[in-house]
Protein backbone atom coordinates (compact mmCIF):
# COMPACT_ATOMS: atom_id res chain seq x y z
CA UNK A 1 0.00 0.00 0.00
CA UNK A 2 2.67 2.30 -0.49
CA UNK A 3 2.88 4.57 -3.31
CA UNK A 4 6.15 5.93 -5.43
CA UNK A 5 6.99 9.03 -3.18
CA UNK A 6 10.60 11.01 -3.47
CA UNK A 7 12.04 11.00 0.01
CA UNK A 8 14.05 14.20 0.89
CA UNK A 9 17.65 13.10 2.01
CA UNK A 10 17.73 15.74 4.45
CA UNK A 11 13.76 13.65 6.00
CA UNK A 12 15.77 10.12 5.65
CA UNK A 13 18.85 10.84 7.09
CA UNK A 14 16.30 12.78 10.16
CA UNK A 15 14.60 10.04 11.37
CA UNK A 16 17.93 7.43 10.63
CA UNK A 17 19.57 9.49 13.23
CA UNK A 18 16.68 9.41 15.63
CA UNK A 19 17.06 5.44 15.33
CA UNK A 20 20.49 4.86 15.19
CA UNK A 21 21.57 7.50 18.35
CA UNK A 22 22.30 5.64 21.57
CA UNK A 23 19.74 5.94 24.13
CA UNK A 24 19.86 5.86 28.12
CA UNK A 25 16.21 6.29 28.76
CA UNK A 26 15.23 2.27 28.27
CA UNK A 27 12.34 1.66 29.51
CA UNK A 28 11.10 -2.28 31.00
CA UNK A 29 9.26 -2.52 27.68
CA UNK A 30 8.85 -0.46 24.30
CA UNK A 31 11.00 1.90 22.80
CA UNK A 32 12.69 4.64 24.63
CA UNK A 33 10.38 7.76 24.78
CA UNK A 34 13.26 9.77 23.59
CA UNK A 35 13.36 7.83 20.18
CA UNK A 36 9.59 8.21 20.07
CA UNK A 37 9.49 11.99 21.24
CA UNK A 38 12.00 12.74 18.66
CA UNK A 39 10.15 10.14 15.70
CA UNK A 40 6.75 12.24 16.56
CA UNK A 41 8.61 15.30 15.98
CA UNK A 42 9.46 14.31 12.54
CA UNK A 43 5.89 12.80 11.60
CA UNK A 44 3.28 15.09 13.30
CA UNK A 45 0.68 13.52 15.24
CA UNK A 46 -1.84 14.83 17.72
CA UNK A 47 -0.65 10.88 19.62
CA UNK A 48 1.69 8.54 18.87
CA UNK A 49 1.71 4.63 20.58
CA UNK A 50 3.90 2.05 20.61
CA UNK A 51 2.37 -1.40 21.61
CA UNK A 52 2.64 -5.08 21.96
CA UNK A 53 -0.49 -7.33 21.20
CA UNK A 54 -1.26 -10.91 20.38
CA UNK A 55 -4.62 -11.20 18.43
CA UNK A 56 -4.80 -15.23 19.25
CA UNK A 57 -4.69 -14.23 22.77
CA UNK A 58 -6.40 -11.37 22.66
CA UNK A 59 -3.88 -9.08 25.09
CA UNK A 60 -1.73 -6.96 24.97
CA UNK A 61 2.03 -6.91 27.10
CA UNK A 62 2.83 -3.20 26.92
CA UNK A 63 1.64 -0.02 25.43
CA UNK A 64 3.62 3.40 25.56
CA UNK A 65 1.40 6.60 24.63
CA UNK A 66 2.94 9.83 23.92
CA UNK A 67 0.48 12.82 23.66
CA UNK A 68 1.23 16.03 21.46
CA UNK A 69 3.43 18.34 23.36
CA UNK A 70 4.63 16.02 25.74
CA UNK A 71 8.02 14.06 26.06
CA UNK A 72 6.62 10.90 28.42
CA UNK A 73 5.74 8.35 27.17
CA UNK A 74 2.78 6.63 29.72
CA UNK A 75 0.93 3.34 30.21
CA UNK A 76 -2.10 3.29 27.56
CA UNK A 77 -4.85 3.71 29.76
CA UNK A 78 -7.53 2.50 27.00
CA UNK A 79 -10.24 0.08 27.62
CA UNK A 80 -8.64 -3.05 26.08
CA UNK A 81 -11.58 -5.14 26.92
CA UNK A 82 -13.51 -3.08 24.25
CA UNK A 83 -10.67 -2.94 21.92
CA UNK A 84 -10.52 -6.42 20.91
CA UNK A 85 -14.25 -7.00 21.24
CA UNK A 86 -14.55 -4.73 18.12
CA UNK A 87 -11.08 -5.52 16.63
CA UNK A 88 -11.80 -8.30 14.11
CA UNK A 89 -14.66 -5.94 12.41
CA UNK A 90 -12.18 -3.19 12.02
CA UNK A 91 -10.60 -3.55 8.83
CA UNK A 92 -7.89 -0.78 9.18
CA UNK A 93 -6.95 -2.63 12.67
CA UNK A 94 -7.51 -6.29 11.74
CA UNK A 95 -5.40 -5.79 8.74
CA UNK A 96 -2.03 -7.66 9.05
CA UNK A 97 -3.57 -10.62 10.79
CA UNK A 98 -6.71 -10.98 8.15
CA UNK A 99 -3.89 -10.82 5.20
CA UNK A 100 -0.75 -11.45 6.90
CA UNK A 101 0.75 -8.45 5.38
CA UNK A 102 2.89 -6.99 8.30
CA UNK A 103 5.15 -4.95 5.64
CA UNK A 104 2.52 -2.61 4.31
CA UNK A 105 2.14 0.76 6.39
CA UNK A 106 -1.57 1.72 6.25
CA UNK A 107 -3.83 4.10 6.92
CA UNK A 108 -7.55 4.46 7.42
CA UNK A 109 -8.54 6.27 4.56
CA UNK A 110 -6.93 2.79 3.00
CA UNK A 111 -10.10 0.54 3.58
CA UNK A 112 -12.82 3.34 4.99
CA UNK A 113 -13.71 6.87 3.67
CA UNK A 114 -14.95 9.26 6.19
CA UNK A 115 -18.17 8.38 6.43
CA UNK A 116 -17.92 4.29 6.57
CA UNK A 117 -15.01 5.22 9.19
CA UNK A 118 -17.69 7.18 11.61
CA UNK A 119 -20.69 4.43 11.00
CA UNK A 120 -18.02 1.78 12.67
CA UNK A 121 -18.27 0.55 16.01
CA UNK A 122 -14.25 1.19 16.85
CA UNK A 123 -14.94 4.80 15.65
CA UNK A 124 -18.21 5.14 17.48
CA UNK A 125 -17.12 3.14 20.60
CA UNK A 126 -13.52 3.47 21.02
CA UNK A 127 -11.81 5.77 18.73
CA UNK A 128 -14.38 8.90 18.42
CA UNK A 129 -12.35 11.69 17.74
CA UNK A 130 -9.71 10.13 15.81
CA UNK A 131 -9.79 10.88 12.58
CA UNK A 132 -6.83 9.63 10.81
CA UNK A 133 -4.38 7.11 11.67
CA UNK A 134 -1.28 5.95 10.21
CA UNK A 135 0.14 2.52 11.34
CA UNK A 136 2.96 -0.03 11.24
CA UNK A 137 3.81 -3.24 12.10
CA UNK A 138 6.81 -5.24 13.23
CA UNK A 139 7.33 -8.80 14.40
CA UNK A 140 6.83 -10.20 18.36
CA UNK A 141 9.27 -11.14 20.00
CA UNK A 142 10.08 -14.99 19.64
CA UNK A 143 8.13 -15.05 16.32
CA UNK A 144 10.71 -14.01 13.56
CA UNK A 145 8.96 -13.00 10.55
CA UNK A 146 6.04 -15.67 10.64
CA UNK A 147 3.23 -13.50 9.03
CA UNK A 148 -0.28 -13.72 10.58
CA UNK A 149 -2.54 -14.05 13.50
CA UNK A 150 -0.53 -14.24 16.80
CA UNK A 151 2.33 -11.48 18.50
CA UNK A 152 2.96 -8.42 17.15
CA UNK A 153 4.33 -4.93 17.63
CA UNK A 154 2.82 -1.71 16.09
CA UNK A 155 3.61 1.84 15.99
CA UNK A 156 0.50 3.98 15.35
CA UNK A 157 0.32 7.63 14.62
CA UNK A 158 -2.87 9.17 15.39
CA UNK A 159 -4.81 12.32 14.18
CA UNK A 160 -8.14 14.34 15.02
CA UNK A 161 -9.61 16.58 12.57
CA UNK A 162 -7.63 17.82 9.75
CA UNK A 163 -5.18 16.71 7.03
CA UNK A 164 -4.41 13.00 6.91
CA UNK A 165 -0.96 11.40 6.88
CA UNK A 166 0.62 12.07 3.24
CA UNK A 167 2.41 9.65 1.23
CA UNK A 168 5.64 11.49 2.20
CA UNK A 169 4.83 9.88 6.34
CA UNK A 170 4.11 6.77 4.50
CA UNK A 171 7.08 6.47 2.60
CA UNK A 172 9.56 7.60 5.48
CA UNK A 173 7.95 4.78 7.58
CA UNK A 174 8.65 2.23 5.23
CA UNK A 175 12.11 3.30 4.80
CA UNK A 176 12.47 3.09 8.17
CA UNK A 177 10.80 0.11 8.91
CA UNK A 178 14.26 -2.07 9.58
CA UNK A 179 15.63 0.36 11.60
CA UNK A 180 12.91 0.53 13.70
CA UNK A 181 12.94 -3.19 14.11
CA UNK A 182 16.40 -3.01 14.76
CA UNK A 183 16.21 -0.63 17.36
CA UNK A 184 13.62 -2.77 19.01
CA UNK A 185 15.41 -5.75 18.83
CA UNK A 186 18.36 -3.82 20.42
CA UNK A 187 16.33 -2.81 23.00
CA UNK A 188 14.99 -6.29 24.11
CA UNK A 189 18.20 -7.55 23.90
CA UNK A 190 19.36 -4.61 26.44
CA UNK A 191 17.00 -6.09 28.76
CA UNK A 192 17.50 -9.59 27.90
CA UNK A 193 20.57 -10.48 27.65
CA UNK A 194 20.99 -13.74 25.51
CA UNK A 195 22.30 -16.16 27.64
CA UNK A 196 25.65 -17.77 26.15
CA UNK A 197 25.62 -20.59 24.58
CA UNK A 198 28.43 -23.42 24.03
CA UNK A 199 30.30 -23.46 20.55
CA UNK A 200 28.19 -27.09 20.21
CA UNK A 201 25.14 -25.58 21.06
CA UNK A 202 25.85 -22.48 18.77
CA UNK A 203 26.66 -24.62 15.87
CA UNK A 204 24.07 -27.08 15.91
CA UNK A 205 21.30 -24.09 16.22
CA UNK A 206 22.90 -22.30 13.06
CA UNK A 207 21.91 -25.38 11.44
CA UNK A 208 17.98 -25.42 12.83
CA UNK A 209 18.50 -21.73 11.42
CA UNK A 210 19.34 -23.26 7.95
CA UNK A 211 15.91 -25.37 7.91
CA UNK A 212 18.16 -28.40 8.30
CA UNK A 213 15.79 -31.74 10.04
CA UNK A 214 16.98 -33.24 13.18
CA UNK A 215 18.33 -36.29 11.07
CA UNK A 216 20.02 -34.41 8.72
CA UNK A 217 21.52 -32.15 12.09
CA UNK A 218 22.72 -35.47 13.07
CA UNK A 219 23.95 -37.21 10.34
CA UNK A 220 26.46 -33.85 9.66
CA UNK A 221 27.40 -33.98 13.25
CA UNK A 222 27.76 -37.48 13.32
CA UNK A 223 25.51 -37.71 16.62
CA UNK A 224 22.40 -39.38 17.01
CA UNK A 225 18.80 -38.12 16.75
CA UNK A 226 18.19 -38.20 20.29
CA UNK A 227 21.39 -36.37 21.13
CA UNK A 228 20.66 -33.39 18.45
CA UNK A 229 17.25 -33.64 20.60
CA UNK A 230 18.86 -33.67 24.11
CA UNK A 231 21.08 -30.87 22.71
CA UNK A 232 17.93 -28.73 21.74
CA UNK A 233 16.30 -29.25 25.01
CA UNK A 234 19.05 -27.68 26.91
CA UNK A 235 19.15 -25.14 24.28
CA UNK A 236 15.49 -23.81 24.76
CA UNK A 237 16.26 -24.19 28.80
CA UNK A 238 19.13 -22.11 28.60
CA UNK A 239 17.54 -19.50 26.35
CA UNK A 240 13.94 -19.95 28.08
CA UNK A 241 12.06 -20.76 24.97
CA UNK A 242 9.96 -23.71 23.83
CA UNK A 243 10.78 -24.05 20.05
CA UNK A 244 13.33 -24.23 17.46
CA UNK A 245 11.79 -20.92 15.61
CA UNK A 246 11.82 -19.14 19.09
CA UNK A 247 15.24 -20.54 20.11
CA UNK A 248 16.62 -19.11 16.60
CA UNK A 249 15.15 -15.76 17.47
CA UNK A 250 15.94 -15.24 20.25
CA UNK A 251 19.73 -16.45 19.77
CA UNK A 252 20.14 -14.72 16.31
CA UNK A 253 17.66 -11.93 16.68
CA UNK A 254 19.04 -10.14 13.30
CA UNK A 255 17.41 -12.86 11.23
CA UNK A 256 14.08 -11.97 12.88
CA UNK A 257 14.77 -8.19 11.48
Amino acid sequence: MTSPVTVSERDLRALLGIVGDHRSDLPPAGLPPSLLTDLRDQIRCDELQFLGQDTLRQTGWFAQCLAAGSDDAVDDPDDEQLYWELYWDSICCAYPDRTGDVRSVTTVSDFYSARQWHSTAMYSDAFRGIEHMLMLCLPGPGTGAKPGPGPDVRLVFLRGPGPDFSERDRALLALLRPHLHRAYLDAELRRHPVPPLTPRQTGLLHLVAAGHTNIQIARRLGITEGTVRAHLENIYQRLDVSSRTAAVTRAFPDRAA
